[in-house]
């Protein structure tokens, strides 16, 4: 669970107000949701998601969930890491710069890469995803948060980590 610190001696959990939030839109949808949430609930609140039970932001859900799944589908498929790392110069996430979203994906393979001390040798731009049914190159389909499986939970993707998990929380 995310703590935040309060005072010297007291911590205070984030309470998730607001689940199944659905998708996020486009960057003046983003906008007006987040005044809307400004309104109602001052600027204590974030987005992240509920697990458990639990309240896990986007930081730890980079570290739980989405590095922890690229990690185990590398180990488990060493061929499509050998094809990323001889193919791509830049990885970017296509669907987060159309619409202005987070991007995790990109970010935890790059965590990958470098604690595993390996860099990008290739010359392309490879998409990690697909947008509008668009993609770089086939690897980028094998690697899209709609085909990864979430560590230990081999029966949902990252896609539907993130769209069923989402949520919106406060601290008291």
């Amino acid at each position: 669970m995310d703590w935040k610190l309060v005072s010297n001696s007291i911590r205070m959990p984030w309470i998730i107000v607001e689940r199944r939030l659905g998708r996020a839109g486009n960057a003046k949808q983003q906008n007006k949701r987040q005044r809307e949430w400004d309104e109602k609930y001052g600027d204590n609140w974030i987005i992240g998601y509920g697990v458990d039970g639990e309240f896990m932001t986007r930081e730890e859900a980079l570290d739980k969930v989405y590095y922890q799944s690229y990690k185990e589908y590398f180990e488990s498929h060493p061929g499509d890491l050998e094809e990323l790392v001889s193919l791509a110069k830049i990885l970017r996430n296509p669907h987060a710069l159309a619409t202005g979203g987070v991007d995790l994906q990109v970010p935890a393979i790059m965590r990958y890469l470098q604690e595993h001390d390996l860099e990008l040798s290739g010359d392309e731009v490879v998409d990690i995803g697909t947008y509008s049914n668009q993609r770089s190159h086939k690897i980028s389909v094998r690697l899209s948060p709609l085909t990864i499986r979430v560590s230990g939970h081999p029966k949902m993707t990252l896609e539907q980590f993130w769209q069923e998990k989402k949520c919106l929380a406060v601290w008291e």
